[in-house]
């Protein structure tokens, strides 16, 4: 019938079984203090009529309006048996869902007194809505609490685990549930027995017990069913294992040095094994794969097994300048007879490239014999290479060799005059080491003793990187004039033409010749004030036309307000990018820093191309050999920013040269930076 019920409606139903327990009488003077006390059922000899109100609760606050058992006169004991049907449906019932019982006498005309109160969830710990009876603990003078955590809790942790009437309680369900073997005769006996110890219980304990029945869900012959609380999607079906899982039980000794593998390397690497390995040679199986770990990248890491393989076979690989840096991973720096070895060996090896000599000023190289290595081997570096890796290298601890080589040489020192002058006027020291800070602080200051020690041409060298940080400061001034300057872009146009103009207040427009500090091989003597513009940005950077030698003139683009030093990083390494695919024979036409920037008065490329050569008679009206480098230079620019994460990609951001070279705007801001 509980079935039956419950799955006709879907309604909760709930039934109130029976009280029991005494009922704590009030004392004569509270009686004398209200009289309206000889009313209430507490000074009456047999059970009073009490009546039982039941409402569900979530989260502290009612699902529904309560309802209550209906009037009946009680005898010797309070008995209702009555089925509650409340105003919520199993679907609506959240996982939270409990229900605050309370036990009302009446106290006089159209008043009631809460004999106590109970409350219990609905749903267990594993989401399983509960079945069968269930005594309550009533907690006395105070109304079921609905709230979390509830104050009137029926079901404490004293009643299901310490006494026995929570141990028999635990067995019971157990049995239900079928985890034991069922005797209809021994089961007849053993709930009556059950029965009497509850009675026994209830009768010696301070307080009154409310038994209630949850519904049994049971469908013909077949055992009961449970509820389970419903998640969403939780009726997808589950994968079915066709074999079974690995179990993955935790070592603790993952993390420890392993002793055997310890053992193992330092026999290996014994200074006895020495003599030995001089003259071994490498099967071809095993040079194949020598082979491969020299080719390996980088931050490729090498095995155990490869390590101990390279380290067998270090003399055979003495002859191939590839595989030092490979050698030197393998060295376990801590030891010191290894470390003996290594280093001795290091000084008969074939000197590495200077490219691969990078990697051993790395962090990964911390020996500072192997430091020293490096310093020497890029001592071999002309000084055009050596402007390629020059931004890089002004961050390594080689300020020493680098300044030795500036003071030769005007455009190391204009380039690392400027690369560690942006460092050292960093001001936003909390996003960077202070320690690193402070050695850019030390290398800018050797350099500038360095260069005011030297003989005459390098103190005039030292003077025009003055005169270079004078008149970009300067430039850096007018800017910030410009961009207060309120208008349209036209007005600001205007403004940057006449504080050009105006040499007096400027300086900007004649004077002396100094080094463009973008190309240092360039003289520049002033700035074409009536040529000045501005381009269409937020920052709006401006399109300047220096006056060089000879009567030539020397476009750049200078932008202020924005940090420039990624745009720098990634010219240098489009830089890179184009010297190795020139060395395969591969010319996309790549020209990061010389470029020229197009007037915005032209339209689409097709018609700014056939402008400067509408004569041609190839496709389209244009040359082959422009449309050729257009389409080269084009598609090496797409593929290179797009390895290299640069956004903002699109075609309002390309500009064009006459002869068809392609760039990309978005790169060309680092042409001087602030």
């Amino acid at each position: 019938m509980i079935a039956a019920l419950a799955q006709k409606s879907h309604h909760f139903y709930l039934v109130v079984c029976s009280l029991e327990g005494k009922r704590e009488q009030k004392s004569y003077k509270a009686l004398l203090q209200d009289p309206m006390l000889r009313f209430s059922g507490l000074y009456q000899e047999s059970c009073s009529d009490l009546y039982v109100t039941c409402q569900v609760f979530a989260e502290g606050k009612p699902l529904a309006l309560p309802v209550l058992t209906s009037y009946k006169a009680f005898s010797t004991r309070w008995n209702w048996n009555e089925w509650l049907r409340l105003p919520v449906k199993y679907p609506d019932l959240p996982q939270s869902a409990q229900v605050a019982l309370t036990v009302w006498d009446v106290y006089g005309p159209g008043r009631a007194t809460p004999v106590g109160g109970t409350t219990v969830t609905l749903f267990g710990k594993y989401g399983m809505f509960r079945q069968g009876m269930h005594d309550l603990k009533v907690w006395p003078g105070v109304e079921g609490d609905g709230g979390e955590p509830t104050s009137t809790p029926g079901r404490t942790s004293s009643s299901l685990a310490e006494d026995q009437m929570g141990r028999l309680a635990k067995l019971t369900k157990a049995h239900r549930q079928g985890h034991m073997v069922k005797v209809d005769w021994l089961d007849r006996l053993t709930f009556r027995e059950i029965e009497m110890i509850n009675e026994r219980e209830k009768r010696s304990s301070n307080f009154m017990y409310l038994m209630v029945e949850f519904p049994r869900v049971k469908t013909g012959e077949k055992p009961e069913y449970s509820i389970v609380y419903y998640e969403k999607d939780g009726d997808d079906a589950s994968p079915v294992l066709t074999s079974a899982d690995i179990v993955k039980v935790p070592d603790p000794q993952m993390c420890m040095e392993n002793l055997v593998e310890s053992k193992h390397h330092k026999l290996a690497r014994s200074l006895r094994c020495g003599p030995s390995d001089h003259d071994l040679k490498p099967n071809a199986a095993t040079r194949d794969q020598l082979n491969v770990i020299v080719n390996y990248p980088p931050t490729k890491q090498l095995s155990s097994e490869e390590q101990d393989l390279v380290w067998k076979f270090r003399y055979y690989l003495t002859t191939q300048e590839k595989a030092l840096t490979k050698f030197l991973k393998c060295v376990n720096w801590a030891l010191p007879g290894e470390a003996k070895q290594a280093l001795e060996l290091l000084g008969k090896w074939r000197p590495m490239d200077v490219e691969d000599s990078l990697e051993l000023l790395s962090s990964q190289f911390t020996n500072p014999t192997v430091r020293r290595y490096a310093v020497t081997r890029l001592q071999q570096a002309d000084d055009e290479d050596l402007l390629m890796y020059l931004l890089q290298l002004v961050q390594q601890d080689l300020c020493t060799f680098l300044i030795s080589r500036a003071c030769k040489n005007s455009t190391l020192a204009n380039y690392l005059y400027w690369y560690v002058i942006v460092e050292c006027e960093d001001q936003d020291t909390q996003q960077r080491d202070l320690k690193t800070h402070n050695m850019y602080l030390n290398v800018i200051g050797r350099f500038s003793q360095a260069l005011l020690k030297g003989d005459k041409s390098v103190r005039v060298m030292r003077s025009l990187l003055a005169s270079q940080q004078t008149f970009v400061d300067r430039l850096v001034q007018l800017m910030k004039a410009v961009q207060r300057e309120s208008g349209n872009r036209k007005k600001k146009t205007e403004r940057l033409q006449a504080l050009l103009a105006d040499n007096e207040k400027v300086n900007l427009c004649e004077i002396d010749p100094i080094p463009l500090p973008l190309e240092p091989s360039v003289r520049i003597s002033g700035i074409v004030p009536d040529t000045a513009t501005l381009f269409k940005s937020a920052l709006m950077p401006a399109k300047l036309i220096f006056k060089a030698e000879e009567g030539k003139m020397y476009p750049i683009i200078f932008k202020h307000g924005d940090d420039l030093r990624q745009d720098q990083l990634i010219l240098q390494i489009i830089s890179l990018m184009d010297k190795l695919l020139r060395k395969e024979n591969l010319d996309l036409k790549l020209t990061p820093y010389k470029v020229l920037a197009t007037s915005t008065k032209h339209g689409d490329l097709t018609h700014y191309t056939l402008s400067f050569l509408s004569f041609c008679t190839g496709p389209y009206g244009i040359s082959s050999e422009v449309m050729d480098t257009y389409v080269k230079s084009c598609a090496g620019y797409c593929v290179i920013t797009y390895i290299l994460g640069v956004g903002d990609r699109h075609l309002d951001n390309l500009l064009l040269t006459k002869t068809g070279d392609s760039f990309l705007q978005k790169l060309l801001y680092s042409v001087l930076h602030d």
